[in-house]
């Protein structure tokens, strides 16, 4: 079993700086596509934002990273807020922070502490926890299957990341890997439709 730490949900925090504001978000992820998603979405929430400067971490030795300073001075954003990610010790983690410029130039000096402060307050907001790998897979089902979704989520202790409503349904989980034959087996054995996604 391969532990290591995250964040439980999305959190964010305004950090003020000379008229400027710093809108720190910090948020769970399995990959960088979801980090990609989440950028684009925290863009469309700010479009009024002069930089969307980022990091993010993956895999539970972190050996899978990025940051990026988005047009500002280089390593002024992006390595302050990764910084905070190694600080905190969490991987599988997401951290944007959007500025808004107030109309005064802080200098290099002054972009990273404000880098850096948005990033760590928002972690501050949010809940630390020791986790382990997951697994994610697609479920199809019926709706006269559902009851039995939902047992098979707390059965299993699985994390419901998306469900679709159609003709039938689909569900999104992830499974810790310690649970994964177990799970595999059960749903073979209820004749459950599933798939492995990653």
């Amino acid at each position: 079993m391969e532990l290591f730490k995250t964040v439980k949900y999305e959190s964010e925090y305004l950090f003020k700086e000379r008229a400027s504001k710093f809108i720190g978000f910090i948020f769970p992820i399995q990959s960088e596509e979801e980090f990609k998603i989440k950028l684009q979405e925290i863009k469309e929430m700010h479009p009024g934002c002069n930089h969307h400067c980022y990091a993010f971490r993956l895999e539970p030795d972190g050996r899978t990273y990025r940051y990026s300073d988005d047009g500002e001075p280089n390593n002024s954003a992006g390595k302050p807020i990764y910084g905070q990610l190694l600080s905190a010790e969490i991987t599988n983690v997401g951290a944007i922070v959007a500025r808004y410029f107030g109309g005064t130039k802080l200098g290099v000096g002054g972009l990273i502490t404000a880098y850096k402060e948005a990033t760590r307050l928002a972690i501050e907001e949010n809940e630390i926890i020791t986790t382990e790998l997951k697994a994610s897979y697609q479920i199809d089902y019926t709706y006269e299957q559902t009851s039995m979704i939902n047992q098979l989520v707390s059965k299993f202790e699985l994390e419901l990341v998306n469900t679709e409503f159609g003709e039938s349904c689909r569900s999104e989980v992830r499974c810790k890997l310690s649970l994964k034959i177990a799970f595999e087996i059960y749903c073979k054995e209820i004749n459950l439709n599933y798939s492995l996604t990653n």
